[in-house]
């Protein structure tokens, strides 16, 4: 295809793709945003603290209503049972443990048909945001760091929370008690939420209108059946990657607009508030910095409330039930399971066996970037830089390998979940390379162990 050909081609992809989906995604969240101002106005008032959160309550139901019409019905219901769990058990110091296996019941039930598939895929997220405030709230009622149950107002007005109740990203009790004061408007927090939706639509465009013809249009790359196959997988991967920082953009724009993420220090008000880190995940070092970059609140939610709580059994056995209890989460979707599992087994052979590799060579080779006063004798020879860039290839073929299976494909499968032969068929056509890297790696570090 000649250059004129492309451009004119560009062209008419960016007036038929790139305008309708920044449209459509406009028309989508705006009411949204608009609500998540008006409660941010509303809590600036000044009103009674208890007034607040109702208003959070009701704002995170018509929020849900506008997004699941009468399917926001299963969100409430789940919100109410948390509740009564909490409170049922409000003597015993395994709050944690009940409502945990409560919400597992529950989340099981749904996925057993008993609802309609695709009415339980639309609002998977939703219960999902709502079942980790809960088991948050849960554990640290246990230990004490949330010192009696709340009211029922402040619980539902905490896990129907309208900056986040739709989109994500899990928040902390007190950071949503400290979102509800209404802190002082101000040209640094819009500008900061203005951004993150910015960032957000930016994505979008990649994720729909550029990761799909990347190798077609953008950057035309030719080659054998086998290269083909890679391309296309580095394709599908990276329309699922954008989509994953769309949302998470556009859930730090609506948390900070309806008051969540700023940080007190002293007189000044810093608005913060970072879920996605793309470059971290697009440019790895590893796959652990991919794990906690890609969705670092849940990240942080893992650690905290699952796997500390594991480590009794062993560091594996505790990356195993982390990654089993966020495949759980997400649901009983065996694309997802087969991901996130695949994923416990690659970031801990991979933390291992750099660990292993940076006490033989006392070099700064370990998953996570070394301190500048670490005790390495090398840091910035190129032999040292080349092993960790052979790692970040090998987090990209990772990356790669697992996310090839999340393409458009027909409607009725994305909608309802891929089936597991689609899994099996992709990483087939892959020829099992990543699941085969790790095997090599680990045979590699008991060698040399």
């Amino acid at each position: 295809m000649d250059l004129s050909r492309r451009l004119l081609v560009l062209m008419e992809l960016a007036e038929s793709c790139g305008v309708s989906t920044l449209l459509q995604g406009f028309e989508q969240v705006w009411r949204l945003l608009l609500v998540c101002l008006i409660c941010r106005v509303l809590f600036r008032t000044g009103g009674a603290s208890s007034l607040n959160h109702v208003v959070s309550l009701l704002a995170g139901m018509y929020s849900l209503f506008l997004f699941f019409n009468l399917h926001m019905l299963w969100v409430m219901l789940l919100s109410l049972l948390c509740y009564l769990v909490l409170l049922l058990g409000r003597h015993s110091s395994i709050k944690g443990i009940f409502l945990s296996t409560a919400i597992l019941v529950y989340l099981l039930i749904g996925e057993l048909h008993l609802i309609d598939t695709v009415t339980w895929h639309k609002i998977r997220g939703s219960q999902m945001v709502v079942a980790m405030k809960a088991i948050s709230l849960a554990f640290d009622l246990d230990r004490g760091a949330v010192s009696a149950l709340p009211t029922p107002t402040e619980f539902l007005g905490y896990v129907l929370f309208v900056g986040n109740v739709v989109f994500g990203p899990w928040i902390s009790f007190s950071t949503y008690k400290a979102a509800i004061v209404g802190r002082r408007l101000s040209w640094l927090w819009l500008r900061r939420s203005s951004v993150s939706l910015f960032k957000s639509q930016i994505c979008l465009l990649v994720s729909s209108c550029v990761a799909p013809y990347l190798f077609l249009f953008f950057i035309p790359i030719h080659g054998n059946t086998f290269t083909r196959k890679w391309l296309r997988a580095y394709e599908n991967a990276l329309s699922f990657h954008f989509s994953n920082y769309f949302v998470g953009h556009l859930s730090e724009s609506t948390s900070i607009l309806a008051g969540a993420g700023h940080i007190q220090e002293k007189d000044n008000i810093r608005w913060e508030m970072e879920v996605v880190k793309p470059l971290n995940v697009e440019m790895p070092r590893s796959m652990v910095m991919v794990v906690t970059s890609w969705n670092i609140p849940m990240s942080q939610w893992l650690k905290i409330y699952v796997f500390k709580n594991a480590m009794k059994l062993g560091t594996f056995p505790a990356i195993l039930v982390t990654y089993t209890a966020s495949a759980l989460l997400h649901g009983l979707s065996f694309h997802l399971g087969a991901v996130l599992l695949s994923l416990g087994f690659i970031t801990y052979v991979e933390h291992v066996l750099r660990k292993r590799l940076a006490a033989i060579f006392s070099a700064c080779v370990l998953s996570r970037k070394c301190p500048s006063d670490c005790g390495h004798q090398h840091k910035k020879e190129y032999w040292v830089t080349l092993m960790n860039l052979v790692f970040s290839f090998l987090a990209i073929l990772h990356l790669t390998y697992l996310g090839s299976m999340f393409d458009p494909g027909v409607e009725e499968e994305v909608e309802e979940g891929y089936a597991a032969i689609h899994t099996i068929q992709r990483w087939s056509e892959l020829n099992w390379a990543s699941h085969w890297v790790v095997i090599v790696c680990w045979a590699f570090y008991r060698l040399i162990l």
